[in-house]
């Protein structure tokens, strides 16, 4: 019987032995690492199909995606086909999380060129509720649009999608996005001004970022600039240099430069001065004026100072020669005269408004009056609507400082004010009684 058992545990004991070297032998199963990636994202987009109707679901998918979101970068080359498995309108949420991850790696000038199209088709169409769940990664994903349409040297292709993002990410009207500067810097680029004009006219209250506020004056102040709407580019340009700052930086050295000049163009003068409420390393540091790219303005302020010289004539003479007006402005002829006495006719609401006509037989200029009587509906309405807008403002105003007035830090600080006042005052009554 122990013979017979010895003999059983032996050959068990080679049989284990027999798989051992089977197992080792044999080569490890092929690895299916792709597979199981590629199938978990079809079962992500299939979770983005079913929960992107009712706002609960929307939410419950916002949750899943920040989970998967690192996971999804990982595949950011193999992402793009999926996207034509969702409706921009639709899917939005999920649509933002696979575009962002497709676009968060190195991209070529070819697939941007390909990305520019499907990103401003998603701006356009996408749902506003669902991208303001994820309002950081919807701007991250509009600034990298940005960049691609810089790549392939089409800016004028970003500037409606971003004037779309804009609206979309924006609380209202009052708030400055971290977009606004982005889409000014397109509208430059293409030089689409008035396209950029329309969101300038827009009263901002709220900023998050001061950067942001900094870029959006600067590119601003370009953009009237280049509409020769010079007292608005004043307003936005004075806010850079004024605001409040640390220490100095590249954008309110090239604003103060831009001022400046702007400031001899509409004005015909300058004050190097700043204003008080101007930062400390703002009066400390913008003093000096260097070489840059702003020749074409320069150009501007010399035909500025002729213009304005012209426009003085008026208010001596009823009439005189294109050559004694070329002789008093110290212009080369009488033909240069001319064509800056027509610009200013032509286009007297950006140049200095006058009124003349030009004899061409004779060369005899004639400055009129004024013909406006300032009694059509249209004046009328305009005043009716600055007055609406002055009260707005007003109302605004009156908001703000009752809001400060209750801020913590607003009061700590009017506060120790008011302790080191009534300290210096005990410090000088014990003073004059030492002195008694």
């Amino acid at each position: 019987m122990e013979a017979g058992k010895r003999k059983t545990e032996e050959e068990q004991q080679t049989l284990v032995d027999r798989k051992r070297k089977a197992e080792i032998s044999e080569p490890p199963p092929p690895t299916t690492t792709t597979t199981v990636t590629m199938n978990a994202v079809e079962t992500l987009v299939t979770q983005i199909q079913g929960l992107s109707g009712s706002p609960n679901d929307v939410v419950a998918l916002h949750a899943h995606l920040n989970k998967v979101d690192e996971a999804l970068r990982g595949e950011s080359a193999r992402l793009l086909p999926f996207l034509d498995q969702l409706d921009p309108s639709i899917h939005s949420l999920g649509y933002l999380y696979l575009l962002d991850a497709c676009t968060s790696g190195p991209v070529s000038k070819e697939l941007a060129a390909n990305l520019v199209l499907i990103t401003s088709r998603f701006i356009t169409s996408c749902s506003t509720e669902q991208i303001r769940l994820a309002p950081e990664k919807f701007t991250g994903m509009c600034k990298r649009f940005k960049d691609q349409v810089l790549l392939i040297e089409a800016p004028m292709r970003g500037v409606a999608p971003l004037l779309v993002a804009v609206r979309k990410v924006q609380p209202s009207s009052e708030h400055l996005t971290s977009l606004h500067p982005d889409f000014l810097q397109l509208c430059l680029l293409a030089k689409c001004y008035k396209t950029g004009l329309s969101l300038l006219e827009d009263d901002i209250f709220e900023v998050t970022q001061p950067r942001d506020l900094f870029l959006y004056c600067y590119y601003g102040g370009m953009i009237c600039i280049g509409q020769k709407h010079f007292q608005k580019a004043l307003e936005l340009l004075h806010n850079v240099v004024t605001a409040p700052m640390t220490s100095i930086n590249a954008i309110a050295v090239e604003a103060y430069k831009k001022y400046a000049l702007v400031s001899l163009i509409d004005n015909g003068q300058f004050s190097p001065g700043l204003p008080k409420y101007a930062s400390s390393s703002a009066q400390r540091n913008l003093k000096n004026f260097c070489q840059d790219n702003n020749l074409g303005l320069v150009k501007q302020v010399v035909s500025s100072m002729y213009k304005r010289n012209i426009q003085r004539l008026t208010q001596t003479y009823l009439t005189l020669s294109l050559q004694d007006i070329a002789n008093t402005v110290q212009l080369n002829s009488a033909k240069e005269a001319e064509m800056h006495v027509l610009q200013m006719v032509v286009l007297p609401i950006q140049d200095g408004e006058i009124f003349a006509t030009i004899n061409q037989k004779d060369g005899m200029v004639r400055f009129l009056e004024d013909p406006e009587q300032y009694k059509s509906s249209g004046v009328i309405e305009r005043i009716d609507s600055s007055i609406q807008r002055l009260m707005t403002l007003s109302k605004k105003l009156t908001n703000m400082d009752e809001q400060m007035s209750c801020d913590s830090l607003y009061l700590a600080k009017v506060n120790s004010k008011d302790n080191l006042a009534k300290e210096n005052v005990s410090f000088l009554s014990l003073c004059w009684n030492i002195d008694k």
